[in-house]
């Protein structure tokens, strides 16, 4: 490709990538291509538009004499104008790592908080604002100094094909190692994208409890009348990395506390609901409590089960269990 005619091409393509990897994303795709999508984004796209933005100008090996009279040398000064395609490559994966973390502390410092999507927005915009202004830069260079991708430019293997008393040693071996550790670094990132940790999955289960003040005696309604009809709101959230069917039940029990145990003497099933709750959701449900007992010794026992509860819900059998103890009057 002509340097004049494609000066922008790489750094059009860098957005034209980000775009498509973040809506692929956002689309909810997985496996392979939600990999494929994240690795670059992550890994490369946002340091490349930053390196790409602070050196806009291609490499050139020019010699200028130090000034004699104030340093007294004269050996000549090699000075470089922009960087080489392995430089480049080689800052864009570590800008890229430092760039991510930064973009994520600023994501939980906004409402919604660290999440993918705040996170992923963030990248994404990042990379596209440092490549408008790459371009620009590059725009402002010299046409014979600027930076533009080209077959030798792209290829880290490549070596000067003149060199001159001041060129390097052949740098070929050190790029060898340099591709190998970016491709394992790469692999490394796109494995832990793919296979995030994750701890064992959780359900949060809670009733509704009252405003705390220094007029009750409970922070929740402890006080029923026996006959009427009183609510109790639940709340189920789902931390269990996948969609679940939860079912709660409400028991009134009759107990008797010896001091080492606690004995049921009597049990009356109240209510029952059914919800299914997404991975990250919290569903509110509203129990009819309806006491058909009376006195003091009383207590609600809220049992919460995956799918159907057995035929005779008990507190040993419940994935969760909150016990509550009510004085019918």
């Amino acid at each position: 490709m002509s340097d004049n005619q494609w000066w922008y091409f790489d750094l059009a393509a860098v957005i034209a990538i980000t775009g498509i990897s973040t809506f692929a994303i956002f689309s909810g795709v997985g496996g392979v291509v939600r990999t494929v999508a994240l690795v670059p984004l992550v890994c490369f796209l946002p340091g490349y538009a930053l390196v790409s933005a602070l050196f806009p100008d291609e490499p050139t090996d020019e010699y200028q004499p130090f000034d004699d009279e104030k340093t007294a040398l004269g050996n000549p000064l090699v000075v470089t104008g922009g960087l080489e395609a392995v430089e480049r490559a080689i800052l864009s994966v570590i800008f890229s790592v430092a760039t991510v973390p930064l973009v994520a502390l600023l994501s939980s410092a906004t409402p919604r908080g660290l999440m993918l999507e705040t996170v992923l927005s963030g990248i994404a915009l990042f990379t596209v604002v440092l490549s408008v202004l790459a371009i620009g830069s590059r725009y402002r260079c010299q046409p014979d100094h600027r930076f533009a991708p080209s077959l030798s430019s792209v290829s880290l293997f490549h070596t000067p094909a003149q060199p001159t008393a001041y060129s390097r040693t052949n740098t070929r071996p050190y790029n060898v190692a340099i591709v190998v550790t970016l491709v394992l670094l790469v692999a490394s990132a796109g494995f832990a994208i793919a296979n995030p940790p994750q701890q064992d999955g959780f359900t949060e289960f809670s009733a509704e409890t009252e405003d705390v003040n220094g007029d009750i005696d409970t922070m929740y309604e402890s006080t029923y009348t026996s006959g009427e009809t009183a609510e109790l709101g639940v709340s189920i959230t789902n931390q269990e990395h996948e969609e679940r069917s939860y079912t709660t039940v409400a028991l009134l029990e009759r107990v008797s506390d010896d001091g080492d145990d606690v004995t049921v003497n009597e049990t009356a099933e109240l209510d029952r609901q059914s919800a299914t709750v997404a991975h990250g959701d919290t569903a509110e449900q509203t129990l009819e409590i309806a006491p058909s007992m009376q006195g003091e010794d009383l207590r609600l026992t809220l049992l919460l089960y995956e799918d159907e509860p057995p035929s005779e819900p008990t507190s040993e059998n419940a994935y969760r269990v909150i016990h509550l103890p009510i004085e019918v009057e």
